[in-house]
């Protein structure tokens, strides 16, 4: 565990250098710890060092989890299955991975049913690789316009990932990308949807994601050495 404690200081000082380079502060940037990894005790840990913010990319991981530490935010990172929505509806933060209208549709069914609010970030594929779940980005303009009607939907923003093996000045450009179609979409004014975050950079690139606008990052193999 002093590992962790190591950990997360360097990674809290490494966030507020990367803010300061991008003309704003430690306090503008939401960690959340990828914690799909580890067991309940690590959690507990990085919560008791002061992160607020867990990610977990399986349903009943993050079911099981929220339960046992119900008082932190808890944010479903994964693709997500439409025949698991209704496992997580009501026990999510914040949901960073809407890809698709069939997926809208049931969120705001199930979310509905159970007179709750979920809020969800935008899944888009700038890179453009095929394994990569997510919309084009000429798609985007048309989904905010049509999400205006799911009202048990919020759409707080964007999420993009760049290739893990990709050079410096493609992961910056990606991340350039995301956030100009971020700063386009949000002028436009769609309905319930606010368009504050941009959900980008993890464990081998957070930093140059935070210098292009990013202010939400995860991060879990460089805090939790897995």
């Amino acid at each position: 565990m002093d590992n962790l404690k190591q950990n997360t200081t360097r990674i809290n000082r490494r966030i507020a250098e990367a803010a300061l380079r991008s003309g704003r502060t430690f306090d503008d940037i939401m960690l959340v710890a990828v914690s799909k990894t580890v067991d309940m005790a690590a959690v507990e840990k990085a919560h008791q060092l002061g992160i607020e913010n867990f990610g977990e990319n399986r349903t009943r991981e993050i079911v099981l989890k929220q339960q046992g530490l119900p008082e932190v935010k808890w944010h479903f990172i994964g693709h997500l299955q439409t025949n698991k929505v209704k496992e997580i509806i009501g026990k999510t933060s914040l949901i960073h991975s809407l890809d698709r209208w069939r997926l809208a549709e049931e969120i705001n069914k199930a979310s509905r049913a159970l007179e709750e609010q979920t809020d969800v970030l935008l899944q888009v594929n700038i890179s453009g690789e095929e394994q990569k779940y997510g919309l084009e980005p000429g798609a985007v303009k048309d989904f905010l316009a049509d999400a205006g009607q799911l009202k048990r939907i919020r759409i707080k923003g964007f999420m993009t990932m760049a290739p893990l093996e990709a050079e410096t000045d493609e992961i910056r450009s990606i991340f350039k990308e995301m956030y100009r179609i971020r700063q386009t979409m949000s002028e436009l004014g769609f309905k319930h949807c606010d368009l504050k975050y941009l959900s980008m950079g993890m464990s081998q690139d957070y930093e140059i994601a935070i210098e292009e606008g990013a202010n939400i990052i995860r991060i879990g193999s460089s805090l939790f050495n897995t």
